[in-house]
């Protein structure tokens, strides 16, 4: 799906939600849509620079959070970096699989291993409030 189609969506679901989509926070959703893979907060800063020249670190970090809180990005959190996240019309579960070699990130949704995971956890008699599944070791392409 194009950037501008997904920014069309991510407005949409903003006046829906009632949320404001600042033009700061459009521009920190667009560099990640364009980047292929996760991108740390201080690359985002340095390609937002060439937009906003006064942005600052908290400028990327409030923008960040804002997307995490609408489920535009996912905080990839072994590397500390963020993956823009296509399904963000909808509530689903992720796994991630994290290449050593190249960086290459695979958001995976499999129900089944949601629902495993929360019956262990309920199991266990714990509540899951933020869940992140990360699973690293080499891709097909570095493999070979």
């Amino acid at each position: 799906m194009s950037i501008p189609h997904q920014l069309e969506r991510a407005d949409l679901l903003c006046k829906q939600r009632g949320v404001r989509f600042t033009p700061t926070r459009r521009n920190v959703f667009m560099l990640i849509a364009e980047y292929q893979g996760a991108v740390s907060a201080y690359d985002l800063l340095d390609r937002l620079k060439e937009r906003e020249p006064n942005a600052t670190p908290p400028t990327v970090y409030r923008a960040l959070d804002f997307l995490l809180k609408q489920g535009f990005v996912h905080k990839v959190e072994s590397l500390n970096a963020f993956l823009f996240c296509e399904h963000f019309d909808e509530h689903h579960p992720m796994q991630l699989l994290i290449c050593n070699s190249c960086g290459l990130v695979i958001e995976l949704h499999d129900e089944a291993i949601n629902r495993a995971f929360e019956q262990q956890a309920e199991a266990n008699g714990f509540t899951i409030t933020n869940q992140s599944i990360e699973a690293h070791g080499q891709c097909h392409s570095c493999a070979e």
